[in-house]
């Protein structure tokens, strides 16, 4: 088979280069490949097979894959561990609020089996749980879990779980090549946005964030609300189509925005040993 022209492979991500490259060696070991991606070749039609061909890369390296199971096993045990500390401490949650964290916590818990699972049929192992810092390297002074620190209790809740639904939204493209990773990370998803709308409705706040607004969490927690205040929407200022009765706010309110994982792990990390 003639090697394809040079113009058309410096058009091509260097990444998914290597990615095709290492694929290709595979195929020449005895590996499956596509019959589409056969005839495409044997045709001479180069750039689509190259698509093709990249499109099956993907569909089989579980890298990017497993990187999301790890990042999204990660703010499970932040969470599973933060609850699980607030119900056994005696006289910080009140009788009337057990049965919400409870059952968020028996949620968390669920949410990593299934992670765990997922990263073990994908060939990985589980990242180990880490020892958390409630206090956030002294951004939360003396917060540890006493009978008088509830209302800080609900703030990091909100905060853990406002952050927790943005970073699985940042994180959906590089699963649409997984359909069962997806599904799974997307049906957790939409149980952490009903956690942090059964949070931020304990602490007397709407269940949807207003704009960029934090509310009343310390300054260090913005970082979990930054961009929110977007009003575009597919290249459609929302905010131009607003009514009488529908106001900028309500339109940002309408919308989640994503994080990316860096900024994810920016507020991830003063909590991590």
């Amino acid at each position: 088979m003639s090697k394809p022209d040079q113009s058309v492979l410096s058009t091509v991500d260097p990444e998914i280069l290597e990615a095709i490259d290492a694929r290709a060696e595979e195929i020449v070991k005895g590996a499956s490949v596509s019959s589409k991606i056969v005839a495409l070749l044997a045709l001479g039609s180069v750039p689509i097979a190259l698509g093709a061909l990249a499109k099956d890369v993907y569909g089989q390296t579980p890298v990017d894959v497993l990187d999301v199971l790890q990042f999204a096993l990660l703010l499970e045990y932040l969470e599973a561990d933060f609850y699980q500390r607030g119900l056994n401490a005696l006289g910080l949650i009140p009788v009337s609020d057990l049965v919400v964290f409870s059952t968020i916590s028996v949620h968390e818990t669920a949410h990593i089996s299934a992670l765990q699972g997922l990263i073990t049929r994908k060939g990985g192992s589980s990242i180990a749980k880490p020892t958390f810092d409630y206090t956030a390297k002294g951004n939360v002074p003396g917060f540890v879990f006493s009978a008088t620190q509830y209302d800080v209790f609900t703030s990091l809740a909100q905060a853990f779980e406002d952050l927790g639904v943005r970073a699985y939204k940042g994180q959906v493209g590089r699963l649409t090549n997984d359909k069962p990773a997806l599904a799974t990370v997307l049906a957790i998803h939409s149980v952490e946005a009903r956690h942090a709308c059964e949070v931020r409705r304990l602490r007397g706040l709407k269940g949807w964030i207003t704009g960029n607004s934090r509310d009343d969490l310390p300054a260090f927690l913005q970082g979990a609300y930054v961009g929110e205040e977007n009003v575009t929407q597919l290249s459609v200022n929302v905010s131009t189509l607003a009514t009488s009765s529908v106001s900028k706010n309500s339109a940002t309110e309408a919308f989640d925005e994503p994080l990316t994982m860096a900024q994810v792990m920016a507020m991830v990390t003063p909590f991590l040993p």
